[in-house]
């Protein structure tokens, strides 16, 4: 399922977002503070990011701009009360990729979100791969050599994230987060059972990689000669 970040303060506004868009099947964590979204877009690999641009802590074009900064091209609509030329040329030009007016028709709303998720949102490999692994996440599948088995959505976007790293050490919040979203209640031990699951997988399909948790830290991929 495809997830995306909703900024937005207006409460009401945005459940009613949120119900249109799980209606289409696409998942929504919603933050109504640019801080905050900072933090959760570079943290979290969303698909597209819907933000308003007057939020408590300031325009919402401030975020916009230190994202493509940042280096960050993830698919952007805008939202805004403002519906005045030069604020729709400068909303382009702080890199969105569409601009929605308020007030609108959630049908729009819907159909301007999925234009967006048909962009690429970066030159990452659609495939992507490390050593022996590649996933498929179109199919659902974690693959090595000739070997693959199914993966369930939230066992994928943690092995994406994973993956992604390399070796690199991921926070177990970051991948609960990648995995049910910021907003979605997890009971505790979620993470460690799906983690489980991934383990006896990659064990299955006879890959050399581990996900090992690295003390005080949080969890790397490393092959199983050098797991700790």
């Amino acid at each position: 399922m495809n997830r995306i970040l909703l900024i937005e303060d207006h409460e009401r506004l945005a459940q009613l977002m949120c119900k249109a868009l799980a209606a289409a099947g696409i998942a929504v964590d919603v933050i109504d503070r640019i801080d905050t979204a900072w933090a959760a877009i570079r943290q979290l690999p969303y698909q597209a990011v819907i933000l308003d641009r007057g939020l408590p802590d300031g325009d919402g074009l401030s975020l916009l701009q230190r994202m493509r900064g940042a280096g960050l091209h993830v698919p952007c609509l805008v939202l805004t009360a403002r519906d005045a030329l030069h604020d729709r040329v400068a909303g382009l030009e702080a890199g969105a990729d569409d601009y929605l007016p308020k007030p609108f028709a959630m049908d729009e709303m819907v159909a301007r979100v999925r234009a967006l998720l048909r962009r690429p949102v970066d030159c990452r490999p659609l495939d992507p791969s490390h050593d022996d692994l590649t996933l498929r996440p179109g199919a659902g599948l974690v693959c090595c050599a000739d070997e693959s088995v199914t993966l369930a959505p939230a066992e994928m976007q943690i092995m994406l994230m994973l993956v992604h790293r390399h070796a690199e050490v991921v926070r177990r919040s970051a991948m609960e987060a990648a995995a049910w979203g910021l907003n979605e209640a997890v009971t505790p031990n979620a993470l460690d059972v799906a983690l489980h699951r991934i383990r006896r997988k990659l064990l299955a399909i006879g890959s050399r990689q581990r996900i090992v948790n690295v003390r005080g830290q949080g969890y790397a991929l490393r092959e199983a000669d050098v797991a700790d």
